[in-house]
């Protein structure tokens, strides 16, 4: 396809429209259901409506929406990314792209071994639906990694794939491992279930306390700002001197880096227990022993 094209051009539109409209519609959605809150206000994510279930209702909540929305953007993105890519990759974009599958696929290869190499495009995924949604509150949206139930979802389908492989030798095999030493067994039931959940917690913790921060030192500057600078005449003493340049670093370390941070950990946490899990050298003497 001619990159000069106009059919090339508005598919490009498309896939920028992709990541700019859903992070507006959640921006529009936010502004339509919050009214103006007084004062310090730090809520969970706000339940639109329920669903009726037959077992349980099912509530869909803001971070359910923001982390569709982040969903479409990151696909808008990738999409874009690639557009045309061809094997000259004369665009910008294009080398970009290419930077990232092989940064990913090198660090899955070196920390999950050669078995695991199909894994980038799963870990890339969770690093990006991550930092992208805790990237969120920069836009002042509710970042899906604050909700324990989003965050606790994907814990779950990492516990699912570490056991997954664990059974790769057969159940019998599992059991053993998990009575070894037999001494040591209900200490290794309690970290096997133990593994979701502080995968689960330790994300959502530090997202959350970051933006629990943020919320409490700017409260506390406004406060300061009006009782040492409430004596300047006008509309002077109504304009939070104290706030200003603050709030903004504390944003960069604790949505921007922070939240990056977070989620580099929870993929390396993911690489880490999927390939340590996986009893390669037993699974290779068993592949080996029925082939021959």
């Amino acid at each position: 396809m001619n990159r000069n094209s106009r059919s090339f051009k508005a598919v490009d539109i498309i896939y920028i429209l992709m990541m700019v409209v859903p992070i507006c519609f959640s921006i529009v959605i936010k502004v339509l259901t919050k009214g103006a809150s007084d004062g310090i206000s730090i809520t969970g994510a706000d339940i639109f409506f329920v669903i009726d279930m037959p077992i349980q209702n099912l509530p869909i909540t803001e971070s359910q929406i923001n982390s569709w929305m982040v969903m479409i953007a990151v696909t808008g993105l990738c999409l874009f990314l690639t557009h045309g890519i061809t094997s000259d990759k004369t665009l910008i974009r294009h080398h970009i792209a290419e930077w990232i599958v092989e940064k990913v696929s090198a660090m899955t290869k070196n920390n999950m071994g050669a078995y695991f190499s199909g894994f980038a495009p799963f870990v890339v995924s969770i690093i990006s639906l991550s930092a992208f949604s805790s990237l969120l509150t920069l836009f002042g949206l509710y970042p899906p990694t604050s909700d324990i139930n989003i965050v606790g979802g994907w814990a779950i389908l990492v516990f699912v794939l570490i056991t997954y492989y664990k059974l790769k030798c057969g159940p019998v095999f599992y059991v053993k491992t998990m009575a070894s030493p037999l001494l040591l067994t209900p200490l290794n039931v309690i970290s096997e279930v133990a593994t979701p959940i502080s995968m689960a917690f330790r994300h959502y913790g530090n997202v959350l306390s970051g933006s629990v921060i943020s919320v409490l030192v700017a409260a506390g500057l406004q406060f300061l700002s009006s009782k040492l600078l409430g004596f300047l005449p006008g509309f002077l003493n109504g304009i939070p001197f104290l706030q200003i340049g603050i709030p903004a670093i504390l944003s960069i370390y604790f949505d921007v880096f922070s939240g990056c941070l977070q989620a580099y950990i929870f993929a390396m946490l993911t690489m880490m227990y999927i390939s340590d899990g996986f009893p390669a050298e037993e699974y290779g003497k068993r592949k080996l022993k029925n082939n021959n």
